[in-house]
């Protein structure tokens, strides 16, 4: 062995720091603090984590105050969501503070539970960021708990407090059908609605009713509802009981009387809202930055409020959207190593049990993802079909995979990886909007790569009109300027259109606002008004249908 200085031998490699474990015997003393979605999402994630027993309750909507104090104790060169989020933890903090909690009891009674990752991204330092934003603050010791996207709930000790149940499990899954399918329902309605305010309203009941079923809703064990003989069987077969256990579960969550129960009642009352579709509005589609697309307060610049105000109707991107690219991502990556995995075992040139062997394991991975996509999709749509069918549908992955193919590719990973370019291409290729905005945080890597291949896709798309806004925490009125002017050409193409679809009717406006006005129907926000080919606009397609009622080509839908 050679030389080796002195100081280097007592060199130690750098160990993240342990962190205090969240532990059963805390589970009534410590309050889960949640955030960093839109705020359907989180009252539903409240409520299955307060109908398990935990307690739990809400960040603020990050706003500027939050970004500053973020800015002000948290490393430089971070995402803006990382100050915001930061920020809003130090502020909800220092108000329990102020109302007369010490620093070491907030310590000791507070945690917040985020999620985690890895890639060429700094969202997997975020956790690190917070804890040490909080120990500047003077929160020294804040729990700060990660849902890592590739491993589930685990914290290395030996009396986790959070048990990941299948009834929690279920519970989460629905928090995410649920808050996509009713945010995308307020979007569609809220421009439209005649009595202002109406939606917000009748939403907030939806909201609280379902937050109920979430918090008071058990599924029944299978073992409750079988005979003896059966569970005497499955007692000595831990897969067959734990696979039918959670399908029966599942079924109960998702199909059972009670969850139809109150997506009935929630389905009647927004059905029961005054609308006005002969309102001529342009569509927008948000896309961009998985937590500037999400966020509703400052951390976009209050984008999806500033749009509707500017007559516009906003069409945010859907959380499930993500997960469908994970899965679908996660099944693209098989193929290149296919017969590499650490399972697999290199056969030799002609040992064909050992080729056959590697390839039944690749198959069997490839058949999970592949129904785990199709389960998902699935369960999203039931959901939608169960609130009036007509929410947005999940766009199949291999379409927006196959569109961004030309100009960025699938396994390009970081980020939303080929979701901005394929959106931006599929919406305007299939005339589902007037314009695409894409929100992403000032730096953020993977959307600076998208950008730059969307001047490619637009030199394509002569007539799309994209706009991509860095979002920093200041700017918002030179923001808030762009996005006017390229509105300002999306509502030209909006009033365009319309008045191409009523010439083709070849009927007057007024003849065609008395039939609207004559059947009631026509003003409820579920009725279904079909999709014309080619025209983007409600009003536009509102005007071609009830020219297909009045000529007797449609009938009137119940």
């Amino acid at each position: 062995m050679g030389f080796v200085p002195s100081d280097l031998k007592t060199l130690k490699h750098y160990h993240r720091p342990a962190e205090r474990p969240f532990t059963v015997e805390e589970r009534d003393k410590v309050t889960i603090l949640v955030g960093g979605l839109t705020r359907k999402h989180e009252e539903f994630i409240r409520a299955v984590f307060q109908g398990s027993g935990y307690k739990c309750e809400m960040l603020p909507i990050p706003d500027q105050e939050a970004f500053h104090l973020g800015k002000e104790y948290g490393n430089n060169g971070q995402c803006s969501p990382a100050y915001f989020t930061s920020g809003a933890l130090i502020q909800y903090l220092r108000n329990l503070e102020a109302g007369g909690m010490s620093r070491s009891e907030i310590v000791d009674s507070y945690l917040f539970f985020t999620a985690g990752s890895c890639g060429p991204c700094r969202f997997g330092m975020y956790a690190a960021e917070y804890r040490q934003a909080l120990e500047n603050a003077g929160f020294h010791g804040f729990r700060v708990l990660r849902f890592q996207q590739d491993e589930g709930i685990r914290q290395k000790t030996q009396a986790p407090a959070l048990k990941y149940t299948i009834d929690f499990g279920l519970g989460m899954l629905k928090v995410l059908f649920l808050g996509d399918v009713l945010n995308d329902l307020t979007h569609n309605i809220r421009p439209y609605e005649v009595n202002p305010g109406e939606t917000d309203r009748v939403m907030a009941l939806c909201v609280e009713d379902i937050c109920d079923h979430l918090r008071t809703y058990k599924a029944p064990d299978l073992a409750d509802v079988t005979p003896r003989w059966v569970t005497s069987y499955l007692t000595k077969r831990n897969f067959q009981r734990g696979l039918y256990s959670f399908l029966y579960k599942m079924r109960q969550h998702l199909h059972g009387e009670e969850f139809q129960a109150v997506l009935d009642r929630c389905r009647k009352r927004i059905d029961g809202i005054a609308i006005d579709r002969m309102r001529l509005k342009p569509v927008v589609k948000i896309i961009g930055e998985f937590w500037a697309q999400t966020t509703e307060g400052g951390g976009n610049y209050q984008m999806f409020h500033f749009l509707e105000g500017e007559g516009a109707q906003v069409q945010p991107e859907a959380i499930g959207t993500w997960i469908a690219y994970l899965l679908a991502h996660a099944k693209m990556q098989m193929f290149p190593r296919r017969g590499m995995d650490a399972q697999c075992v290199e056969p030799s040139r002609w040992d064909l049990r050992q080729r056959f062997r590697n390839e039944m394991s690749f198959q069997k991975k490839r058949a999970l993802l592949v129904t785990g996509e199709k389960l998902y999709a699935g369960l999203y749509h039931k959901v939608v079909r169960m609130l009036g069918d007509t929410a947005h549908r999940l766009v199949p992955q291999e379409n927006l995979a196959e569109m961004a193919d030309p100009y960025y590719k699938a396994l390009a990973r970081g980020g939303e990886g080929y979701l901005e370019v394929g959106k931006n291409i599929y919406y305007h290729t299939h005339k589902l909007c007037h314009m695409v905005l894409s929100l992403k945080p000032f730096g953020c890597l993977p959307s600076s790569q998208s950008d730059g291949v969307q001047s490619a896709v637009i030199n394509r798309y002569k007539d799309m009109t994209y706009l991509p806004i860095e979002t920093s925490g200041e700017g918002e009125v030179n923001a808030h300027s762009r996005v006017q002017m390229a509105l300002g050409e999306a509502k030209a193409k909006a009033k365009m259109e319309f008045q191409e679809a009523l010439a083709k009717t070849g009927r007057r406006l007024e003849d065609i606002q008395a039939f609207a006005s004559d059947h009631s129907e026509l003003s409820r926000p579920l009725y279904p008004v079909p999709h014309h080919d080619g025209v983007a606009g409600v009003a536009a397609n509102f005007v071609l249908h009830v020219n297909d009622l009045m000529s007797g080509r449609s009938v009137l839908k119940n």
